[in-house]
């Protein structure tokens, strides 16, 4: 892998070349056009339903998606589409329960929204507080993944990788707000659903395009049990909890809710999200058919040896099937899906900083 990773480096820095240069220039665009605060949170709420929908399915397609759940699935058979099916189930909970009441209110951020009713300055605490950890959180994995990419596409120290990274984040959110970075998010997702489809019609053009004859020979690689149900998550209350969390868990995500109050109307609102559940369903299909195509064309052995959790997997697919310009490709791919999920984490995070806690609660 070092000697692919050496040779893959002309051809992934120039699609980040491209891809940076092309985002930059997005945000000195849109940098002319924010002038407000409804401008800078809310993008002028003059997104689109399917743009919106789009640059929805962007925020949600993170790395994690695309390499842990294809990584899953080739380690763990069918159990990887408990990921893939609980977290689209979470879309149509959000359609019906939570679109179109926030996009109503025509606030800023979720804290806006609790805090209508109630006592300001506790409920604003209290949801900025629940926003920042969990951005935070989300934030922390996906700069780790962020900087270890540039620190083998460039050959810079890990902590060097981490700080550029992280200053492109803020030109992002600082010059931009959020109209770049909806714009941001929507040409990341045409990039990551384009390579995939790719990636995914080069994988069953091995099998003939029948999907019996890729788990068919799955199951006689890796046995039955990998094709059934029950390995990875085998006690009931478990899995109950854990499909709890994948559904109801998306409906807590800041920097997702923020999307809502970017479109013009609650018609836009719910058509976004009906358009996020057609790409992300989209998109989770091409992950799972992945997984075992990489289970089955690079093998598990090759795929652990490599990472142990298997997030490889797709990059190695890649490789053994189009060989290391697409692997250059999908390498800057991945890159900007990090950096795309990043700058809309950075703005949810400013926005409970600045908005809720400091003019809501210091300020109030």
């Amino acid at each position: 892998m070092q000697t692919t990773i050496g040779q893959l480096n002309t051809t992934s820095v120039l699609f980040f070349l491209l891809f940076v240069v092309s985002t930059l220039a997005i945000t000195w665009w849109a940098a002319k056009r924010t002038r407000t605060t409804k401008d800078f949170y809310a993008a002028g709420r003059s997104i689109t339903g399917f743009q919106n929908g789009l640059a929805l399915a962007g925020d949600y397609m993170s790395a994690a998606s695309f390499l842990g759940i294809a990584g899953l699935v080739s380690t763990r058979g069918y159990d990887g589409l408990i990921y893939s099916v609980g977290w689209l189930v979470g879309w149509p909970i959000i359609m019906f329960l939570i679109a179109e009441p926030l996009r109503n209110l025509g606030k800023y951020t979720f804290a806006d929204v609790v805090a209508f009713r109630l006592r300001q300055r506790p409920i604003r605490a209290a949801a900025a507080a629940g926003s920042l950890a969990t951005v935070l959180f989300y934030l922390i994995a996906q700069m780790v993944g962020a900087g270890t990419l540039i620190k083998l596409m460039f050959g810079l120290p890990f902590e060097v990788a981490l700080v550029a990274v992280g200053t492109l984040m803020i030109m992002y959110v600082l010059f931009g707000g959020m109209l770049a970075t909806t714009w941001v998010q929507i040409i990341k997702a045409v990039l990551l659903l384009g390579g995939a489809t790719v990636l995914v019609i080069l994988t069953l053009s091995q099998f003939h395009f029948s999907y019996a004859e890729l788990f068919s020979q799955a199951q006689t690689l890796y046995s039955e049990k990998f094709m059934q149900p029950g390995g990875l998550v085998s006690d009931p209350v478990d899995a109950f909890s854990l499909g709890l969390a994948l559904m109801f868990g998306t409906a807590g995500l800041p920097h997702i809710l923020m999307r809502f109050y970017t479109v013009p109307d609650a018609k836009q609102a719910r058509k976004s999200v009906f358009v996020a559940t057609g790409f992300i369903g989209y998109f989770y299909i091409l992950t799972v058919t992945i997984g075992f195509g990489a289970a089955v064309l690079v093998g598990q052995k090759v795929i652990m040896g490599i990472d142990a959790g298997g997030n490889m997997a797709a990059p190695l697919l890649a490789e053994a099937l189009g060989g290391t310009a697409f692997l250059g490709f999908l390498a800057a791919v991945a890159f900007a899906t990090i950096l795309a999920v990043v700058a809309g984490l950075t703005l949810a995070g400013a926005s409970a900083l600045s908005h809720d806690l400091y003019v809501g609660v210091i300020r109030r």
